[in-house]
């Protein structure tokens, strides 16, 4: 399997090893969407797009990158870090995962998502949320969502 994942991860590097983890089980190459080739990912049999999670949504730039692919017609998937739980009436995944599927994306199960550490606005002031994470047991499970895939 040809697989591939576009990863935008800016404040502490916590969704990069999320990434990092799922590359080791699905053989991936992790790039940002500023490197990645579109014709690579169109050419991927199985395609991860990944960032933080900023104001309720996936990083500007993974969905800029998203919006610019041509039609694929491969197996998408989607996964974040965020410092607080996803809110029901606004889930990050989902304008993502409909512009995935607009261009013939099959979007597989549910997104993975995992805390990360954050030191936004004033959680910076309270040393931070989620220390230490995503850890270890984050990791096993990101690995495991790769394996399911």
């Amino acid at each position: 399997m040809n697989a591939l994942i576009v990863c935008t991860s800016v404040s502490h590097g916590n969704t990069r090893r999320v990434a990092d983890a799922m590359a080791q089980i699905l053989g991936a190459k992790v790039v940002p969407p500023e490197e990645a080739d579109p014709a690579e990912v169109a050419a991927a049999d199985l395609v991860g797009f990944g960032s933080g999670v900023f104001y309720g949504r996936l990083h500007p730039r993974l969905t800029a990158f998203v919006r610019a692919l041509p039609d694929g017609r491969g197996r998408a998937f989607l996964f974040a870090t965020s410092g607080l739980p996803e809110l029901p009436l606004m889930p990050f995944a989902r304008p993502p995962a409909r512009l995935l599927a607009g261009k013939g994306y099959a979007v597989t199960e549910a997104p993975f998502s995992c805390r990360g550490f954050d030191t936004w606005g004033l959680f910076k002031v309270v040393g931070g949320l989620n220390k230490g994470r995503p850890g270890d047991a984050d990791l096993a499970a990101a690995r495991a969502f790769a394996e399911r895939l």
